[in-house]
């Protein structure tokens, strides 16, 4: 009796603990205004979704914070995807960890607003590993101020935002920008985004995409930035500027934009598979290339309209000794399989804006690309070739535009068909 009464109790202790340690059960908390919004944060435990009433919220400020779990994260969502709508001075910003905002609609941003969506809390609470899913910041209307405002900034590491729309940005500041600092190690991924049309700044900080700037230009972000399509993206020469190390750009498509992507400071990145299509728009540009070890592969370019900085592919001189926020010589670069058709400038070396930059490109293999440009000179050299190993390249031209050399062969060469256009489905669906 003695030991069944013991195992009995065993039983009772064994009962209690798994009661006590189930998980909670994750629940809807639907929310109505701003105060129930900030008690909801408050209580919500992993799995929660915190459910936005329909209808417009005007000049309200968002504060997301919590600890969700990469199965059962925490989640900031619309009743309908598209009908929850930000207006006027309203904000976001998301600080802790597995954290997921979805479907939200911020409509004709106030310029007032410096970081319209950040994911920190502040500087002291930044996020990791969470989500922008499926909103949208619609600019509609030009503005006058000269203030610099910014429609996302990440911190902290790991986050992905996906399936968004970003149009009719107006005035100075980046459409979008990862920050990187010895808390901010990047590794985050921008994928199947639609950045629609932003209009000619005509000064630096119109770049749609940046990542780093020039003081953590050497730090590794690592950050993927795939699957994207970017249209009229015409704020500047830099419409993506890469201020990083280790980034990938893959399956991206350019369309109608009037700058590039530019390699501006940092090393060691991949631009693979994009498609940069100009449709012969003034200064529609494909990617330009500055610093050491970039790997630029498998790339299309058709009918870019634009010349020096907006080259179909440009390489930079470098500046001696250069500063951090000057221009690094190019230094083993490889340009691959890359094929460039109707381009005004197709292939550009030596280019340079600044009188102390007499370092021409070095150490840099032209690998398998292919030109077709029967109305323009295919090639332009600025500067000393003598760093330049051409390979089984393949020219069709008005004029190659540099003397004949081994790699190049002026032969037809074999066309990519449009099919092979990287082709997305991008932007919120709603």
């Amino acid at each position: 009796m003695k030991l069944l009464r013991v195992g009995r109790l065993g039983v009772r202790w064994t009962f209690l603990w798994l009661v006590i340690s189930a998980p909670a059960v994750a629940k809807d908390i639907h929310v109505t205004d701003i105060s129930e919004l900030e008690r909801a944060v408050s209580i919500a435990k992993p799995g929660d979704n915190l459910v936005l009433r329909q209808g417009e919220w005007p000049d309200t400020h968002v504060v997301l914070t919590g600890n969700g779990t990469a199965a059962a994260p925490i989640t900031l969502k619309a009743a309908v995807p598209g009908k929850t709508i930000f207006t006027g001075t309203s904000s976001l910003r998301i600080g802790g960890q597995n954290l997921v905002v979805e479907g939200l609609l911020f409509d004709n941003p106030s310029t007032e607003v410096s970081d319209l969506i950040q994911f920190r809390q502040d500087s002291k609470h930044l996020a990791h590993h969470c989500r922008l899913t499926n909103c949208a910041v619609i600019g509609r209307s030009s503005s006058e101020s000269s203030k610099e405002c910014r429609w996302v900034g990440l911190y902290g590491e790991g986050h992905r935002v996906d399936r968004c729309s970003f149009e009719g940005k107006s005035g100075p500041g980046a459409t979008f920008v990862v920050w990187l600092s010895d808390e901010s190690n990047g590794k985050h991924r921008i994928d199947h985004n639609y950045f629609g049309p932003r209009e000619k700044l005509g000064k630096n900080g119109g770049e749609t995409i940046r990542i780093g700037d020039s003081q953590t230009s050497m730090r590794s972000a690592e950050c993927i930035v795939e699957h994207n399509l970017f249209e009229r993206c015409n704020g500047e020469v830099e419409c993506i500027s890469n201020k990083s190390c280790g980034n990938v750009y893959r399956d991206n498509t350019f369309l109608r934009v009037s700058g590039t992507l530019t390699l501006r400071h940092g090393n060691n990145c991949l631009v693979q598979s994009n498609a940069f299509l100009g449709g012969g728009v003034k200064g529609s540009g494909g990617i330009r290339i500055i610093g050491e070890g970039h790997v630029v592969r498998d790339n299309y370019l058709e009918k870019l309209a634009g010349d020096d900085a907006r080259s179909a592919i440009s390489l930079m001189m470098g500046i001696p000794n250069s500063p951090l926020n000057r221009y690094f010589q190019v230094r083993n670069a490889r340009i691959e399989n890359n094929t460039i058709v109707d381009c005004k400038n197709s292939i550009l070396i030596g280019l340079s804006d600044d009188k102390l930059a007499s370092l021409p490109p070095v150490e840099t293999t032209l690998i398998g690309n292919r030109i077709v440009c029967t109305r323009y000179t295919a090639i332009e050299a600025r500067c000393d070739r003598d760093g330049i190993r051409w390979v089984s390249n393949q020219v069709l031209a008005k004029t190659l535009g540099i003397p004949a050399v081994v790699g190049i062969d002026a032969n037809r060469p074999a066309i990519e068909t449009l099919a092979a256009i990287p082709r997305h489905d991008v932007g919120t669906t709603w």
